[in-house]
């Protein structure tokens, strides 16, 4: 595309509409292209991410100054940074992606019916994507990646946050697209467009086959209220960990730390933990002195506040430790900070996640196989963690080299959404001159 940026400011519908339809000619340009090629794109694309790390750490050094300065959360800003490892970790994750099987063209099932007809089911891509998401520089990557595995097209809207950073490494990508011999509109941006852009976007249908919102719960509320394009919704984390009677209460310490204080800003970041009475007083004290240690303020209910209210105070953590509110329980804090209840039993623990969960990651910690089957099989959450962190629920954690982002929804996709979710199905009916009688 090379509609200026004054251009798109002023028409923003016609800019959206020019960008999709070179994207869908991109797009139908990949059809019948191999999986070596796609696979040898990718690897050209990590490979100039990688040579051009510098001139996108300027970039991105400029999107972090306008975000402290405009007093942007610290978990958000850890979202938004940088550095020479995470660029490589992006890069790594492109080759993770080459590495996978192409989707494309797999058949799902087939049979020869009894009249002779023969059927089958086969993957297809979605055709062109459109992705809204805030502050987050690696989705860009990552969704390319992805979308390019697939057979698809991206349109990207990334918010003015990251707007320095996208620009940089979207220039990257499609440069290395050229490189490799395929249409540099297989990735493409509306963020000259601004928010009248975003608006646009989501009024596109028939240009743009599927959007995707990723980023905060008012974010992906909007796209999908305001979408007249069918939309795949991610949903925000309120992500719980329920430390069980019979849970392990030293790995569970260890849990609780990395599912709180891994990266706090993240969806999969724990925001609840629940604690069963009988181990509330072994395993409260030894949790929060851990997570006192890391500045996390813990939000206590009555029962919780009691068993810690003296450890606070001799401690010197005494500020580090409130009473929780009715909001607490609802709240993705995306910070150093954590609700805490106590519950007399499992049941107690599930009744409050199907209250107040998003339906993101629920975790248990226990040794006891009926309870742990129990919260499997009543806790209606995209994702259910036994014995482990929150923080698994992930595209390259689970094996999907990266994720367009984490379904909460129950339709087409759930979970993490890596290639498969990126394809739909085509039916394909041969016979042999039949008639239907």
């Amino acid at each position: 595309m090379t509609t200026s940026p004054v251009d798109a400011a002023n028409d923003a519908e016609a800019f959206v509409a020019a960008t999709a339809r070179a994207a869908r000619q991109a797009q139908r340009a990949l059809a019948g292209v191999d999986r070596e090629r796609k696979d040898a794109a990718l690897h050209a694309m990590a490979d100039a991410l990688v040579a051009r790390t510098e001139p996108i750490l300027v970039a991105n050094a400029e999107d972090l100054a306008r975000a402290r300065q405009a007093g942007m959360k610290p978990g958000l800003v850890d979202r938004l940074a940088l550095d020479d490892e995470r660029v490589g970790a992006i890069a790594d994750a492109l080759r993770e992606i080459a590495a996978l099987p192409d989707p494309v063209g797999q058949i799902v099932d087939g049979q020869t019916l009894p009249n002779g007809l023969r059927v089958r089911r086969v993957r297809v891509p979605l055709g062109v994507v459109g992705m809204i998401y805030e502050a987050r520089p690696n989705v860009t990557v990552d969704v390319a990646a992805l979308t390019l595995k697939s057979g698809n097209a991206v349109v990207l809207r990334g918010g003015s946050a990251a707007a320095d950073t996208n620009a940089a490494i979207i220039a990257v990508l499609r440069e290395a697209l050229e490189t490799a011999d395929l249409p540099a509109d297989l990735v493409t941006t509306i963020d000259p467009a601004g928010r009248a852009g975003a608006t646009a976007l989501m009024h596109a249908r028939g240009l743009i086959d599927v959007l995707v919102p990723r980023g905060g719960a008012g974010l992906i509320r909007a796209v999908v209220e305001e979408s007249s394009v069918p939309v795949i919704e991610t949903g925000s984390g309120n992500c719980h960990v329920y430390v069980d009677a019979a849970a392990d209460l030293a790995s569970a310490v260890d849990i609780i730390i990395n599912a709180k204080t891994q990266r706090v800003g993240v969806c999969n970041a724990a925001e609840t933990l629940l604690v069963h009475r009988s181990a509330a007083s072994a395993y409260l004290p030894s949790a929060a002195h851990a997570l006192w240690e890391r500045g996390v303020t813990l939000h206590a209910d009555a029962a919780a506040h009691a068993y810690l209210e003296e450890q606070a105070a001799a401690q010197g953590h005494a500020e580090l430790l409130v009473e929780a509110t009715q909001a607490d329980w609802q709240t993705e804090y995306g910070s150093l900070d954590l609700a805490v209840r106590v519950v007399d039993t499992i049941d107690d623990a599930i009744s409050h996640i199907a209250a107040y969960s998003t339906g993101h990651t629920e975790a248990i910690l226990t040794q006891d196989v009926t309870a742990m089957n129990q919260f499997i099989d009543q806790v209606d959450s995209a994702a259910v963690m036994v014995n482990a962190s929150t923080r698994f629920t992930d595209g390259g954690q689970l094996g999907l080299g990266a994720e367009l982002g984490i379904s909460t929804q129950k339709l087409h996709a759930r979970g993490p959404m890596g290639l498969a979710a990126l394809t739909t199905i085509k039916w394909i009916v041969e016979g042999r001159g039949h008639l239907r009688p």
